[in-house]
């Protein structure tokens, strides 16, 4: 579905953003693996290549330009073009918003949001002069609001505003924007969930069940293929019907 590929994805050295590069990987693309964590990045570049896979690992923090700019001259040097970026980096710091520290407030909103508009920026230029890019950029199903996640709530509603904006200035140079809004996700994070808790939230979706992180890597591989190549501007949720706006 992929086969030639060159895809970007952000955070992609643990839970959702491995599991898209993994499953990109087997749909043929070649993956370009980031984060901040290097044994995170040399596992999954690992894992794919032991896969028969292609992959590179470069070590990204996604708030800073000059590791941005570092990013694409490295994927480009190597693979030569960029056909597909996933905004996948992303971090929680929850609270209560009286006791919301600026910091805690900065740091969500620069590596969520403001990293993905640095990566997006830093992309199109090598997309534009192509006329052909897929951008997809990933929400949650959080941005409608929920208590203690002011910062976060705002840098994944922010996504959106980002992705239709952005749809509409390239759409016809023959990229592709979306989002893609996550729910409650079989991750590292809701197995720590306390049993008693989880069951109240896994009651409230209509599907009975969360989701899992696979679920979420086909709803962006759609995305990302020609498949969806008149499809832009849209935020696509999955959450087992949690929400529908």
């Amino acid at each position: 579905m992929l086969k030639g590929k060159v895809a970007i994805i952000t955070g992609s050295g643990q839970g959702i953003g491995k599991g898209i590069a993994c499953r990109f990987a087997r749909e043929g693309a070649k993956v370009v693996i980031c984060d901040m964590k290097e044994d995170l990045v040399k596992q999954v570049e690992k894992r794919i290549i032991e896969q028969n896979g292609i992959a590179l690992g470069v070590m990204t923090d996604v708030t800073k330009a000059a590791d941005i700019k570092n990013l694409v001259e490295k994927v480009l040097d190597h693979f030569g073009t960029i056909d597909i970026l996933i905004n996948n980096a992303g971090i929680t710091r929850d609270v209560m918003s009286h006791r919301m520290s600026e910091e805690q407030w900065d740091l969500v909103i620069d590596i969520n949001l403001k990293g993905s508009f640095l990566c997006c920026q830093a992309v199109l230029p090598t997309m534009r002069d192509k006329n052909y890019g897929k951008i997809v950029n990933i929400s949650s199903a959080a941005r409608f609001g929920n208590p203690g996640q002011v910062n976060y709530a705002a840098s994944k509603e922010g996504i959106v505003g980002l992705t239709r904006s952005l749809a509409k200035e390239v759409g016809a140079k023959g990229i592709n924007v979306n989002a893609v809004a996550p729910g409650f996700i079989e991750t590292a994070m809701s197995k720590a969930v306390p049993p008693e808790i989880l069951k109240e939230k896994v009651k409230i979706i209509p599907m009975l069940r969360q989701g899992t992180v696979e679920e979420v890597a086909s709803t962006c591989l759609f995305l990302a293929s020609d498949e969806s190549s008149f499809i832009t501007g849209q935020v696509i949720h999955v959450d087992g019907g949690r929400y529908m706006p």
